[in-house]
């Protein structure tokens, strides 16, 4: 979900912001709960970004953690940005790691779509607008969600804008180096990409992004082999995370070992 929202959401406009059917995004859960392979090139962009942030919003304890939930608001109350970025640092340490993971990754899209945001029209503060009710909530806390609305959409607004400083710039790399580069010209499918005769360098890197782009951390606690699909929806992430690495439907849209075995295939050919 991930890498086709960093894909196709720079070009869609109002990503995030515009609603998507209803009866779609719960066949999309649906399937993602029971562990279906999904090829996501046949969903809505929309869809896809409406059941990312079903997720975000629907993970025990926060993506931000509930025991620190006072904390990241007060982090807004800082001083200067320099203050304002070591206080949200010390957060980040005290975060489980698979936590810290998903947030890289997420704000490394965020990130990718706000630099194209003269074409999609989301800026910083319009995405904060349509995702801090998801990612800055306590579920079953009997609190409106609307309490401390504008503080939270200051918060997650301003970890977008310093995101490369929070995070660390390597985020923009962890889809690749070319994650984007024309609305029209991803390969989708496999079938598709046996059927054209040249493949540019660029468009191989897209679309096996994966593949080629682990962190540090990453490469060195390799992920356990896999295991049975668990319910993705409503659960802490330390339990659908094997060693810390996010579950693969969060993270990609085809099977990896397909991915590789064609990769290697193309890149001969180049």
């Amino acid at each position: 979900m991930l890498s086709f929202i960093n894909q196709k959401g720079p070009f869609t406009e109002g990503i995030f912001r515009k609603p998507a059917s209803i009866k779609s995004c719960r066949a999309l859960k649906k399937k993602l709960n029971a562990g279906h392979k999904v090829n996501f090139d046949d969903e809505s962009i929309l869809v896809v970004s409406s059941v990312l942030k079903d997720f975000l919003r629907n993970i025990q304890g926060s993506i931000f953690s509930a025991r620190l939930y006072d904390k990241w608001l007060d982090v807004i109350d800082q001083g200067n940005e320099e203050e304002k970025i070591t206080a949200t640092q010390r957060l980040v340490d005290q975060l489980p790691r698979a936590n810290v993971v998903l947030l890289r990754y997420l704000f490394g899209v965020l990130h990718n779509i706000e630099q194209h945001s003269s074409s999609n029209q989301m800026t910083p503060y319009n995405l904060s607008v349509c995702l801090a009710p998801s990612i800055l909530c306590l579920l079953n806390s009997g609190s409106s969600a609307f309490e401390n609305f504008t503080k939270k959409v200051s918060l997650i607004q301003f970890l977008i804008e310093n995101c490369l400083k929070i995070f660390g710039e390597d985020i923009t790399s962890l889809f690749g180096e070319n994650s984007v580069s024309c609305d029209n010209s991803d390969i989708t499918d496999n079938s598709e990409i046996s059927d054209k005769k040249t493949v540019s360098k660029s468009s191989v890197k897209n679309w096996a992004f994966w593949c080629r782009s682990r962190t540090r951390e990453d490469n060195q606690h390799p992920p356990l082999p896999p295991r049975k699909q668990k319910q993705l929806f409503g659960v802490a992430l330390e339990e659908v995370c094997d060693n810390d690495t996010l579950p693969t439907p969060i993270l990609i849209a085809e099977d990896l070992k397909i991915q590789e075995k064609e990769l290697e295939r193309l890149m001969r050919k180049e």
